[in-house]
Protein backbone atom coordinates (compact mmCIF):
# COMPACT_ATOMS: atom_id res chain seq x y z
CA UNK A 1 0.00 0.00 0.00
CA UNK A 2 0.81 3.32 -0.55
CA UNK A 3 2.63 4.91 2.09
CA UNK A 4 2.86 8.96 2.09
CA UNK A 5 5.85 9.64 4.51
CA UNK A 6 8.02 6.67 2.39
CA UNK A 7 6.97 8.48 -0.91
CA UNK A 8 8.06 11.66 0.69
CA UNK A 9 10.94 11.10 1.92
CA UNK A 10 12.67 9.12 -1.57
CA UNK A 11 11.53 12.74 -3.30
CA UNK A 12 13.64 14.38 -0.50
CA UNK A 13 16.16 12.07 -1.49
CA UNK A 14 15.82 12.89 -4.90
CA UNK A 15 16.38 16.27 -4.31
CA UNK A 16 19.57 15.78 -2.35
CA UNK A 17 20.91 14.14 -5.45
CA UNK A 18 19.92 17.04 -7.84
CA UNK A 19 21.13 20.77 -6.45
CA UNK A 20 19.34 22.39 -9.44
CA UNK A 21 16.28 20.50 -9.36
CA UNK A 22 14.24 17.67 -10.66
CA UNK A 23 11.61 16.26 -12.95
CA UNK A 24 8.99 13.09 -12.21
CA UNK A 25 6.73 12.02 -14.18
CA UNK A 26 5.01 8.55 -12.81
CA UNK A 27 3.39 6.11 -15.09
CA UNK A 28 2.44 8.19 -18.47
CA UNK A 29 0.00 6.98 -20.36
CA UNK A 30 -1.55 8.53 -23.23
CA UNK A 31 1.02 10.85 -23.08
CA UNK A 32 -0.02 12.68 -19.14
CA UNK A 33 1.84 11.22 -16.55
CA UNK A 34 -0.66 9.82 -13.30
CA UNK A 35 1.59 11.94 -11.48
CA UNK A 36 4.34 14.36 -11.37
CA UNK A 37 6.19 16.56 -9.29
CA UNK A 38 9.33 18.94 -10.21
CA UNK A 39 11.67 21.35 -8.42
CA UNK A 40 13.20 22.94 -11.63
CA UNK A 41 13.78 26.68 -11.63
CA UNK A 42 9.88 28.32 -12.12
CA UNK A 43 11.36 30.20 -14.69
CA UNK A 44 12.60 27.63 -16.55
CA UNK A 45 9.59 25.40 -15.97
CA UNK A 46 7.07 28.58 -17.07
CA UNK A 47 9.26 28.92 -20.51
CA UNK A 48 9.42 25.02 -21.07
CA UNK A 49 5.63 25.31 -20.94
CA UNK A 50 5.02 28.09 -22.74
CA UNK A 51 7.04 26.91 -25.71
CA UNK A 52 5.53 23.39 -25.56
CA UNK A 53 8.71 21.84 -25.17
CA UNK A 54 7.66 18.26 -24.05
CA UNK A 55 6.87 17.56 -27.70
CA UNK A 56 10.73 18.59 -28.44
CA UNK A 57 12.48 17.63 -25.59
CA UNK A 58 14.42 15.16 -26.76
CA UNK A 59 14.89 13.23 -23.39
CA UNK A 60 11.44 13.00 -23.64
CA UNK A 61 11.61 11.00 -26.72
CA UNK A 62 14.54 9.00 -25.80
CA UNK A 63 12.34 8.02 -22.46
CA UNK A 64 9.72 6.22 -24.80
CA UNK A 65 12.25 4.43 -26.44
CA UNK A 66 14.11 3.01 -24.12
CA UNK A 67 14.99 2.19 -20.18
CA UNK A 68 17.73 2.57 -17.84
CA UNK A 69 19.56 5.98 -17.68
CA UNK A 70 21.55 8.71 -19.53
CA UNK A 71 22.89 11.36 -19.02
CA UNK A 72 22.08 15.23 -21.20
CA UNK A 73 25.60 14.91 -22.53
CA UNK A 74 25.38 11.91 -24.47
CA UNK A 75 26.02 13.03 -27.69
CA UNK A 76 24.18 9.69 -29.73
CA UNK A 77 20.77 11.45 -28.17
CA UNK A 78 20.21 13.98 -30.91
CA UNK A 79 18.37 17.72 -29.88
CA UNK A 80 17.30 19.64 -33.00
CA UNK A 81 15.82 22.19 -31.12
CA UNK A 82 18.57 22.88 -29.22
CA UNK A 83 16.65 22.74 -25.45
CA UNK A 84 19.75 21.08 -23.46
CA UNK A 85 21.95 25.10 -24.75
CA UNK A 86 18.38 26.36 -23.87
CA UNK A 87 18.34 24.39 -20.42
CA UNK A 88 21.86 25.38 -19.82
CA UNK A 89 21.22 29.05 -19.78
CA UNK A 90 18.72 28.75 -16.71
CA UNK A 91 21.46 26.59 -14.74
CA UNK A 92 19.99 23.38 -15.83
CA UNK A 93 23.92 23.02 -17.41
CA UNK A 94 24.51 19.03 -16.65
CA UNK A 95 21.51 16.07 -16.30
CA UNK A 96 20.27 12.79 -16.33
CA UNK A 97 17.46 11.43 -17.28
CA UNK A 98 15.96 7.91 -15.99
CA UNK A 99 13.42 6.06 -17.73
CA UNK A 100 11.70 2.45 -16.18
CA UNK A 101 8.31 0.82 -16.74
CA UNK A 102 6.44 -0.70 -19.37
CA UNK A 103 5.87 1.52 -22.71
CA UNK A 104 2.21 1.47 -21.65
CA UNK A 105 3.06 2.82 -18.13
CA UNK A 106 6.39 4.78 -18.39
CA UNK A 107 7.88 6.74 -16.07
CA UNK A 108 10.32 9.42 -16.38
CA UNK A 109 12.79 10.94 -13.85
CA UNK A 110 15.40 13.76 -14.39
CA UNK A 111 17.86 15.64 -12.33
CA UNK A 112 19.98 18.55 -13.31
CA UNK A 113 22.83 20.63 -11.27
CA UNK A 114 24.75 23.39 -12.80
CA UNK A 115 28.78 22.71 -11.68
CA UNK A 116 29.25 19.14 -13.04
CA UNK A 117 28.07 15.50 -14.48
CA UNK A 118 26.20 13.56 -12.27
CA UNK A 119 28.85 10.82 -11.40
CA UNK A 120 27.29 7.37 -12.37
CA UNK A 121 27.13 6.00 -8.78
CA UNK A 122 24.78 9.00 -8.08
CA UNK A 123 22.95 8.18 -11.57
CA UNK A 124 22.58 4.72 -10.32
CA UNK A 125 20.98 5.86 -6.72
CA UNK A 126 18.63 8.27 -8.85
CA UNK A 127 17.54 5.41 -10.85
CA UNK A 128 17.12 2.90 -7.57
CA UNK A 129 14.37 5.84 -5.96
CA UNK A 130 12.71 6.08 -10.20
CA UNK A 131 12.22 2.65 -9.42
CA UNK A 132 10.96 2.64 -6.44
CA UNK A 133 8.42 5.52 -6.84
CA UNK A 134 7.19 4.41 -10.33
CA UNK A 135 6.54 0.94 -7.42
CA UNK A 136 5.19 2.72 -4.97
CA UNK A 137 2.61 4.23 -7.52
CA UNK A 138 1.39 1.48 -9.58
CA UNK A 139 -1.98 1.83 -9.66
CA UNK A 140 -4.67 -0.07 -8.47
CA UNK A 141 -6.31 -2.81 -10.85
CA UNK A 142 -9.42 -3.03 -8.73
CA UNK A 143 -11.22 -1.34 -5.25
CA UNK A 144 -13.57 -3.67 -3.43
CA UNK A 145 -17.07 -3.33 -3.90
CA UNK A 146 -17.28 -1.41 -0.22
CA UNK A 147 -14.74 1.42 -1.51
CA UNK A 148 -16.09 1.85 -5.32
CA UNK A 149 -19.80 1.91 -3.76
CA UNK A 150 -19.22 4.59 -1.71
CA UNK A 151 -16.95 6.46 -4.64
CA UNK A 152 -19.86 5.95 -6.46
CA UNK A 153 -22.21 7.34 -4.19
CA UNK A 154 -20.54 10.77 -3.65
CA UNK A 155 -19.60 11.21 -7.24
CA UNK A 156 -23.57 10.80 -7.95
CA UNK A 157 -23.97 14.01 -5.69
CA UNK A 158 -24.89 11.97 -2.55
CA UNK A 159 -23.62 13.72 1.48
CA UNK A 160 -21.90 11.45 3.37
CA UNK A 161 -24.83 11.21 5.79
CA UNK A 162 -27.39 10.23 2.49
CA UNK A 163 -24.80 7.83 1.11
CA UNK A 164 -24.47 6.32 4.43
CA UNK A 165 -28.14 5.68 4.80
CA UNK A 166 -28.71 4.77 1.54
CA UNK A 167 -26.92 1.76 1.62
CA UNK A 168 -27.35 0.78 5.21
CA UNK A 169 -24.53 1.75 7.10
CA UNK A 170 -23.02 4.41 9.90
CA UNK A 171 -21.65 7.53 8.81
CA UNK A 172 -18.47 6.84 9.97
CA UNK A 173 -18.47 3.31 8.43
CA UNK A 174 -18.90 5.00 4.78
CA UNK A 175 -15.95 7.72 6.01
CA UNK A 176 -14.18 4.99 6.56
CA UNK A 177 -14.49 3.13 3.12
CA UNK A 178 -13.66 6.65 1.79
CA UNK A 179 -10.24 7.17 3.64
CA UNK A 180 -9.35 3.23 2.02
CA UNK A 181 -10.41 4.05 -1.05
CA UNK A 182 -8.26 7.31 -0.69
CA UNK A 183 -5.21 5.68 0.19
CA UNK A 184 -5.56 2.78 -2.30
CA UNK A 185 -5.85 5.49 -4.65
CA UNK A 186 -3.17 7.36 -3.25
CA UNK A 187 -4.96 10.36 -3.19
CA UNK A 188 -5.47 13.12 -1.00
CA UNK A 189 -9.32 14.17 -1.08
CA UNK A 190 -12.48 12.01 -2.13
CA UNK A 191 -12.91 14.16 -5.25
CA UNK A 192 -9.12 13.26 -6.41
CA UNK A 193 -9.78 9.55 -5.76
CA UNK A 194 -12.91 9.49 -7.87
CA UNK A 195 -11.36 11.33 -10.34
CA UNK A 196 -8.86 8.68 -10.59
CA UNK A 197 -10.88 5.65 -10.01
CA UNK A 198 -12.46 6.73 -13.42
CA UNK A 199 -9.05 7.38 -15.39
CA UNK A 200 -8.02 3.91 -14.15
CA UNK A 201 -11.36 2.54 -15.21
CA UNK A 202 -12.66 1.26 -11.82
CA UNK A 203 -16.19 3.41 -11.03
Amino acid sequence: MFEKTVFDRELSRLGDLAPQGYFVALHIRFTSPLMSFQTYDPKWTDHYTENGYVLRDPMTAWGFCTTGWTRWSNRIIPDPFGIFKEAASYGLTYGATISCGPIRSRTIVSVARADREFEESEIIAAQAIANQLHDMTEPPHRLTKAQSEALKLIADGYRHAAAAAKIGISESALKARLTSARQKLMARTTAEAIQRAKDYGLL
